[in-house]
């Protein structure tokens, strides 16, 4: 008779991450000035602003002069000048994206509001950075940045005025109560213009110098919306309001203002011309807004995350001293040394929390990543209309037209092995500035709604879990980690830059993008690959579950329903929303694949990760796998549920019962399918219509089989890692105050 081996205990994590890992698998190892920038965050927020939160600042909705004392902090630190250009007083080089992901990422692991504060006078002024005109970039980001040292000048600070006082404010962008008009005009001379804003909500406003306002036209002499800069000492009324009783990121100011000046035409942000008597602004309101938040929405989103991340330490700790002080738990027993995480259930769901603030952080920093990439593309995607006399958004458009052929061709040839690559025809699209932007554009399009979406939406959700996991400790002021306080914030993070039906309502749209899909694709041969190498990082589940996706997406966008009615189209959210939700989990599985396999290769380079990095591997794609296996089940319901929901049930064409001999038959083998028989008069039982069937539905079946078998493993991986917390140090007290 055989008898089975013991298992082998794998090697596993020592401790917690530290940072030379972090770098490598954020991908800043070799950037000393982000390394710097990180720890300089990292000490405001466990120092100045954890002391806040612990002293019980956040029990006020005023912004007070402790909480205002952050500021000076904040510019001290290097903080406020991260957004800034070295010509402006900055101190990075090129694209921020990811500078100003890990600033987030660093205030909220302590709290959401200090990240908040910080990252609200950078979205003041990314209109301006983004859309503003040379002589605006000039002027207010160099009076924002920190004085130089023997200046004696205070920082501007300011706000950005987009959501209304309507109802239900913050979900139509488009809808806009601010108004702008001709105040006077004379021959010759700017047109001062009269704005009048109400705004809701408005983060910084209790101390903001100037606010970057969306306004509609109210006039006919002006063309269409746009953004404006308002300054307090400007003609008329500059009413910062009364401040937003919030239950959440108390850390950051927020009122909502009652603005009505005089401005000059000037101000308009991107500048205007005048064309038959007509004011033209260079940009509308939602054409800044667009290039502001796709970038922006990626910090928000790794706030959340970080709060999932920051809770492994204090629910660790927790679970390990559960038991301490009582007779019962001596030093030495198992009791008094590992409390109650010694029992699957705690190691377990907090496996499931790690795993989700992992994932959600590997797909934030890869979307910031990839906006640091795309940032140089599209300034050189827009001097090439400008040198090629392309303007106006039809014509720009018929141009992209032009080049998708081009742009599919490269990532189909991108994807092949290296001996059948055509090199030299690479090379060749690589120097096309609009192939590498459609192909950088197309990522970025669905990664950013998708981090914001899933980071903050699942986050918050996940991070009741770690609440829950602290027992009642959880929700009292004092509980070790701030967990109650983030669990609140969380959900405010969620509607930041629009609920989550915008970020769904924008993925809707851009994940069936053909270029977008072509790297999918890609993307789905990539994990193929990992699986074969890494069998035991879940990426054959990913793979399967992204082949499911596909397909069904593809079957959504030309099937119908019971009713005859198309099943993918704009108005059927059910469908298109469902869908990015699945995607979501996809794309953050993948990217923490992709983050653990560049631990891999890079790790063994480094001497402080080198030690104790086959055991750091194993932990980690034990997480992948944790993660893959949660993803793809979220992903077969899903499509399950849209492929089969839609179906009208089965219904008798004619007379008769179905298969009614055979009931009970069909009883003797499943217990209680008599039962589903509809009975009738005279006590005879027949069904209300047929069973239903899969005629048609094979290939959706044999994929859905294939994954539900894909999963073979994951609930070992998740044995393993959480039989790691047991065995983690983590330092003796919290590194902030609790």
């Amino acid at each position: 008779m055989e008898t089975k081996s013991a298992a082998v205990e794998k090697e596993t994590l020592g401790t917690l991450p530290n940072d030379d890992i972090r770098q490598i698998m954020w991908r800043f190892a070799d950037r000393y000035d982000l390394q710097m920038l990180v720890q300089s965050a990292r000490s405001v927020a466990r120092g100045p602003v954890a002391r806040l939160v612990a002293e019980g600042a956040r029990n006020s909705h005023d912004w007070t002069e402790q909480k205002a004392s952050l500021l000076k902090v904040f510019d001290e630190s290097g903080v406020t000048a991260a957004f800034m250009e070295p010509e402006h007083g900055g101190f990075i080089e090129g694209p921020k994206n990811l500078a100003l992901a890990l600033v987030a990422f660093e205030l909220a692991w302590v709290d959401g509001g200090s990240a908040t504060s910080s990252l609200a006078g950078n979205l003041a002024l990314a209109p301006i950075h983004e859309r503003g005109t040379d002589e605006q970039r000039a002027r207010y980001m160099s009076l924002a940045a920190p004085a130089k040292e023997g200046e004696k000048r205070v920082p501007l600070r300011g706000a950005f005025a987009l959501t209304e006082p309507l109802p239900y404010v913050g979900v139509e962008t488009g809808i806009l109560c601010g108004k702008v008009s001709v105040a006077d005009w004379k021959d010759g001379n700017d047109p001062l213009l009269l704005v009048e804003k109400r705004g809701r909500f408005i983060t910084n406003m209790g101390f903001a110098d100037f606010v970057t306002a969306a306004v509609d036209t109210a006039d006919k002499r002006i063309k269409s919306s746009c953004m404006i800069i308002l300054e307090k000492g400007d003609p008329g009324t500059y009413d910062r309001g009364a401040p937003t009783k919030k239950l959440v990121h108390q850390l950051s100011s927020t009122n909502d203002p009652v603005l009505s000046l005089k401005v000059p035409a000037s101000r308009i942000i991107g500048g205007y011309t005048i064309k038959d008597g007509v004011i033209v602004p260079k940009f509308s309101h939602g054409e800044v807004i667009e290039a502001v938040f796709r970038r922006t929405r990626v910090t928000v989103g790794l706030m959340t995350s970080a709060k999932l991340l920051s809770a492994v330490e204090p629910v660790i700790r927790y679970a390990r001293n559960r038991f301490r002080g009582g007779e019962a738990a001596t030093p030495g027993t198992p009791r008094y040394d590992f409390g109650i995480q010694q029992k699957e259930d705690v190691q377990h769901r907090l496996i499931d929390v790690w795993s989700a603030g992992e994932a959600g952080a590997s797909l934030g920093f890869a979307a910031a990543r990839l906006f640091d990439e795309l940032d140089p593309l599209e300034r050189k995607k827009e001097a090439y209309f400008i040198e090629k006399g392309i303007t106006g958004g039809r014509a720009q458009f018929k141009e992209f037209k032009r080049v998708e052929k081009d742009v599919l061709e490269y990532i189909q040839l991108s994807g092949l092995p290296a001996d059948k690559r055509d090199n030299q025809r690479i090379e060749q699209l690589q120097t096309n500035v609009l192939v590498q932007f459609l192909v950088a554009d197309s990522a970025a399009n669905v990664l950013c709604p998708a981090c914001k979406l899933w980071n903050t939406g699942f986050g918050a959700t996940v991070m009741r879990e770690a609440v829950s996991m602290m027992g009642g400790y959880g929700i009292t002021e004092d509980c070790p980690g701030f967990l109650g306080h983030k669990w609140m914030d969380a959900q405010l993070e969620a509607t930041y830059e629009g609920p989550e039906a915008v970020q769904r309502r924008q993925m809707s749209v851009t994940m069936t993008n053909e270029i977008f899909l072509a790297q999918y694709r890609q993307w789905v041969t990539e994990m193929r690959h990992v699986a074969a190498t890494h069998p035991g990082s879940g990426a054959c589940a990913l793979a399967t579950a992204m082949e499911l996706w596909l397909w069904t997406l593809d079957y959504l966008q030309k099937g119908t329903d019971g009713n005859g009615n198309k099943l993918y189209t704009s108005s059927r959210q059910g469908v298109s929303f469902s869908m990015a939700d699945a995607l979501c989990w996809l794309l953050a599985a993948r990217c923490l694949i992709l983050d653990a396999l560049e631990l891999e290769k890079k790790g063994p380079g480094n001497a402080v990760v080198a030690e104790g990095l086959k055991g750091t591997l194993n932990f980690y794609f034990d997480l992948c796998h944790v993660q893959c296996a949660r993803s793809a089940g979220e992903v077969g319901r899903v499509c399950a549920e849209l492929v089969f929901g839609y179906n009208a049930h089965p219904a008798w064409s004619g007379g008769g019962a179905c298969c009614q001999e055979k009931m009970g038959a069909v009883e003797k083998l499943v217990f209680g399918e008599e039962c589903c028989s509809d009975a009738k008069a005279g006590g005879t039982k027949e069904k209300a219509g047929p069973c239903v069937h899969f005629a048609g539905y094979e290939e959706f079946v044999r994929r859905r089989i294939k994954l539900d078998g894909c999963l073979t493993g994951a609930r070992l991986a998740k044995d393993r890692a959480g039989g790691a917390l047991l065995k983690i140090m983590i330092p003796e007290v919290q590194d902030y105050p609790v």
